[in-house]
């Protein structure tokens, strides 16, 4: 008996759909998640406070002095241009996303003058993040000295781990200061690339020095050594920078996210004991916005207890549509829970922020979604340091100003076939998003 194309395809697809199953299967998508009852949880304003959400989350408590805060992608591109040209020694970069253009020329001209001047540049580029970028641009930054390691490339002997990226964006000059934040490399923060998003997105990065550096470079090493295979600990990387004595260092939170796992995740558990421990407020921004059941309950928990509860995310101006119908989905319960969601208007948002009592500030790569949370390796700071955690207060509203605040009968009117049905087929498959 003759198999028709038709049950060929029909074969094919069966196949296919088997093959994904059983890869979620073996990446642990249908554990049981750590759930946990939180007692005699600490106020913002505890001083054991940072101790207490380091040492359950896997982070580092140190202290910094953030001397700059940019919430433009022109600051932000120019800040790090000119944080290269001041390298006499040493650049270490890592990054997630590099697309062809303006910024992404810009920055290899930078980092080729200091590399032919002698300063040692070590690139860690995302594999897939980066993957538009022709070889020519990294032949050229290779042969002026720069060294540059792409970070996990597809390998047969481990396929599943192909999903691991490193979402970071760290500038480390000197070993004396470090740039943060969550912008990639792309002319698309200009939001010059799609006819409903002609302004620039809005992200934010910040500039910190003091002892926090050390642990910066000690992370960065540790991914430096999974392609290149050497650590270069030379106690210059890792001693007391000699700061201005004016300079008031701030306790500062270092949150690597490393190996983050589905059953628990260190950077996912900050997040969530953040929202846990709140009293006042919490602000929260994410571009891609896809909670699980439990951080929605706790966002929920966290206003019938009187918490000042609202989220800044991607109006369907975001750069990944069926995304944004997922995180839409996600709405009805918080809304009906009177959270506040507002959707940014005049272009993408890509900014990741947090704020927790007008005290405590986090920022940096990790995004509200299952990717950051649970696969990729990221890097965020949390700090209470007063014209901070002002600034990012100053750059929520600026952003509550400029967004449409969604209401839960607006939600309940949504589509059907944009919301209803893609937006939950895609929230079927969000933990892989």
């Amino acid at each position: 008996m003759l198999i028709t194309i038709t049950e060929w395809v029909l074969i094919v697809l069966l196949v296919l759909i088997a093959i994904v199953f059983i890869g979620f299967y073996l990446r642990g998508a249908f554990r049981d998640r750590v759930r946990y009852e939180v007692k005699n949880a600490p106020s913002p304003d505890d001083p054991y406070f940072p101790y207490i959400l380091a040492s359950t989350t896997n982070s580092f408590v140190t202290k910094a002095f953030i001397s700059d805060f940019w919430n433009e992608p022109s600051q932000i591109q120019q800040a790090r241009i000119d944080a290269i040209a001041q390298a006499q020694h040493t650049i270490n970069f890592e990054t997630f996303f590099m697309t062809p253009g303006k910024r992404a020329d810009d920055f290899a001209a930078a980092i080729a003058e200091r590399a032919a001047d002698g300063v040692k540049v070590r690139l860690i580029v995302d594999c897939y993040g980066t993957k538009d970028i022709p070889k020519q641009y990294w032949q050229r930054l290779q042969k002026v000295g720069v060294k540059i390691s792409f970070f996990n490339s597809f390998k047969w002997k481990a396929p599943l781990d192909y999903a691991g990226r490193t979402h970071r964006k760290v500038l480390i000059v000197d070993s004396q200061f470090a740039l943060i934040g969550g912008a990639g490399i792309s002319d698309l923060w200009d939001g010059k690339e799609k006819e409903d998003d002609t302004q620039p997105w809005l992200d934010v990065e910040l500039r910190l020095e003091g002892d926090a550096i050390g642990i910066l470079e000690g992370i960065f090493s540790q991914h430096w050594t999974f392609d290149d295979r050497t650590a270069d600990f030379a106690r210059s990387k890792f001693e007391k920078i000699d700061d201005n004595c004016e300079k008031q260092h701030h306790l500062t939170i270092i949150v690597p996210g490393v190996n983050p796992k589905i059953r628990f995740s260190p950077i996912q558990t900050f997040k969530y004991n953040n929202i846990i421990f709140a009293k006042k407020r919490i602000w929260l921004a994410s571009p891609y916005f896809l909670p699980d059941r439990h951080s929605i309950d706790l966002l929920v928990a966290a206003k019938q207890r009187g918490v000042d509860v609202r989220i800044l995310t991607t109006s369907k101006r975001s750069d990944k549509k069926p995304v944004y119908y997922a995180s839409y989905e996600h709405n009805g319960k918080l809304l009906k829970g009177g959270v506040e969601v507002h959707e940014f208007e005049p272009s993408m948002t890509h900014a990741k922020m947090l704020l927790i009592d007008d005290l405590w500030v986090t920022t940096g790569s990790a995004n509200f979604d299952p990717r950051s949370l649970i696969h990729n390796e990221e890097l965020d700071i949390c700090t209470s340091q007063p014209d901070i955690v002002q600034a990012i207060k100053d750059t929520f509203e600026k952003g509550f100003a400029q967004s449409k605040s969604i209401t839960y009968k607006e939600w309940k009117q949504r589509s059907l076939f944009k919301h209803r049905i893609l937006g939950n087929i895609v929230k079927f498959f969000q933990w892989q998003l």
